[in-house]
């Protein structure tokens, strides 16, 4: 468990609003998060040393389908998460590719239309075009 001092000081922690926190923890634990602790309607997620923090508000909106903000998470196995997130029946917003900025990623939507991009650097740190091929 994260001490309260390191939860309540963090620099800079990831809060993302909820309409069903269970439905939610469910979702990112199937994605790999680790549930540090749950008050209420609101839950500190772990990644490695990262936090990430969920908070429910059943009357929020419905989104556009794009997300309006996204976290990344660095994952060792990329292809991996990807077939997880398939598996998951997620909305895709960016199909997984190499990309120019030397990771291979793609994006998905959480049910409250939070996007989660997983991603692994490339070998090379340099993505191939499409005319390297």
């Amino acid at each position: 468990m994260i001490d309260a001092k390191r939860e309540s000081f963090a620099q800079l922690v990831a809060e993302i609003s909820v309409r069903d926190l269970d439905r939610s923890l469910a979702l990112y634990t199937a994605l790999g998060f680790s549930v540090d602790r749950r008050t209420g309607g609101f839950a500190v997620l772990i990644w490695d040393d990262a936090m990430v923090f969920l908070d429910e508000y059943p009357n929020l909106s419905e989104t556009s389908g794009a997300p309006r903000a996204n976290l990344r998470v660095i994952v060792e196995d990329v292809d991996d998460m990807w077939a997880t997130a398939r598996k998951l029946g997620l909305v895709v917003n960016r199909e997984i590719a190499d990309r120019s900025y030397g990771l291979r990623d793609f994006t998905v939507l959480d049910y409250d239309g939070f996007g989660l991009r997983f991603a692994t650097p490339l070998e090379n740190g340099e993505a191939k075009t499409e005319f390297d091929l």
